[in-house]
């Protein structure tokens, strides 16, 4: 739409206020709402005025005046207030330079690619993600200097067999068994068909739902893939929606990738192909049905995947995902249908449009915008400069021996690695000033000050259940 097809659209709609969403430099979306008496076109070119300094990881508070500029093709009604409301994904900008504010994750998604278009490798990055989440039915938690403590519950929870329920009618998943049963053991259904139709209503196109493999309502809802910076836009209204449709039931939603002990933890297997003039670039005769182009994408995501992981794996709380030695794709190697591979190539279709190549190491936690954009900068790297993957792996890497795991690369085992990687490897996200040398030592610098150190500086539970007796 344009900024008049916008003013007209909430006009037809009868919108009585309008809501401004921006991401944040972490990952959260923030807002802010205007009455509709101001707004008009002018805000397309003009934008609105916020305090910059008061959002995570932006500016300092001499210098705290920013710019939202809202994009008239992000148009949607918010189908969550109670007064009629125009919702617009807005850009960030300086209001001195009247440039786009490099830390905006929105920007930097945008630069990705405008520097696809511009290497002449393609045109269009269509992206994937697969969000999984946990629907619990309470959360409790809390941290101090004596004590610290969590509880996560849900009435479908394999825990739960036990629970007076007056009565308990027992139908609840065991551990690694919620792949995924009909109801009664599934729970949920109703409840993720609502989530899905409230996605329809602002444009997204769900191909199917259901439950995950966990117990205690773990659950996934698979969109259709779109380019970048759009499935970014649609993995937020995603979070969004998923969350708002579970409050007003009288639950809650977490994407934290491993919120539960002892059973699957919540992955983002996010699928990518490089397209130009309307034609796959990945599709090929090579292994797999891809392209060179494809496998030196491939070869680009395995050099540069220790990096990547402080963005596509951007928490603390990541890792406890990423074990090695479990059913998670820490080890770095690519293969046709074998889902222990950390890269591998979906075999559903001999469609030359449907091939692609599925990254099983992000999760939801992740900051769309930047970790797309940092995943098709390694994949580009890995075209221009013809890297190799190496050889497919078609065995199970759980079964391998340690003498062949040797050499395989593996994701980091905790944030502080995946920082520390991102510092030494990050000349590939510089490319055509897409990620900058700010927002690498910003990144680094919030995530190690605000999470590393917090985490590295707290007692936990389980150490007075192994040590407190010493």
């Amino acid at each position: 739409m344009t900024a008049q097809e916008v003013v007209k659209f909430a006009q037809d709609n009868g919108a009585l206020m309008v809501d401004f969403k921006f991401m944040d430099f972490v990952g959260i979306w923030q807002h802010f709402t205007v009455p509709i008496s101001e707004f008009d076109e002018d805000v397309f070119e003009e934008g609105l005025g916020f305090d910059g300094s008061s959002i995570r990881g932006w500016q300092p508070i001499h210098a705290s005046d920013m710019i939202i500029l809202p994009d008239p093709a992000t148009a949607k009604m918010d189908p969550f207030t109670a007064i009629p409301t125009l919702s617009l994904i807005a850009n960030i900008f300086d209001p001195i330079t009247k440039e786009a504010y490099t830390r905006d994750p929105r920007n930097i998604a945008k630069k990705a690619e405008a520097y696809l278009k511009a290497s002449g490798i393609g045109d269009t990055a269509f992206f994937g993600p697969e969000a999984e989440f946990f629907i619990f039915d309470d959360v409790r938690y809390d941290s101090s200097s004596n004590q610290s403590f969590y509880i996560v519950d849900s009435s479908e929870g394999a825990w739960n067999t036990g629970r007076e329920e007056f009565p308990n009618l027992g139908y609840k998943p065991r551990h690694k068994e919620g792949y995924f049963p009909v109801s009664p053991t599934d729970s949920l259904n109703d409840l993720r068909n609502e989530m899905v139709m409230e996605m329809q209503k602002v444009g997204i196109r769900v191909e199917c739902q259901h439950h995950e493999v966990a117990t205690g309502g773990q659950a996934e809802i698979d969109m259709r893939f779109d380019s970048l910076v759009a499935m970014a836009d649609k993995l937020q209204w995603f979070k969004y929606i998923i969350k708002n449709v579970a409050v007003r039931n009288g639950k809650t939603v977490t994407f934290m990738p491993k919120p539960l002990y002892g059973d699957n933890g919540s992955g983002m297997h996010t699928h990518v192909s490089i397209w130009k003039d309307g034609t796959n670039l990945f599709a090929g005769d090579g292994y797999g049905g891809l392209s060179k182009t494809a496998l030196y994408f491939i070869g680009g995501i395995i050099k540069h995947a220790r990096a990547l992981s402080g963005f596509c794996n951007p928490t603390t709380n990541s890792y406890k995902r990423l074990v090695p030695g479990f059913e998670a794709p820490v080890n770095m190697a690519y293969s046709s249908r074998n889902r222990s591979a950390a890269l591998r190539i979906p075999m559903f279709s001999t469609n030359p449009k449907s091939k692609r190549v599925e990254y099983r190491t992000p999760d939801p936690s992740c900051n769309g915008y930047l970790a797309f954009a940092a995943i098709l900068m390694a994949g580009i790297d890995g075209i221009e400069n013809k890297i190799d993957p190496g050889q497919p792996l078609d065995k199970d890497i759980y079964g391998l021996t340690p003498e062949e795991l040797a050499n395989i690369p593996s994701a980091p085992g905790s944030l502080d690695e995946a920082l520390k990687a991102l510092a030494d490897d990050h000349d590939f996200l510089l490319k055509g000033d897409v990620f900058t040398p700010d927002v690498i030592e910003k990144w680094i610098e919030y995530k190690t000050e605000a999470e590393v150190n917090p985490i590295r500086m707290r007692p936990v539970p389980l150490e007075f259940a192994l040590y407190f007796d010493i």
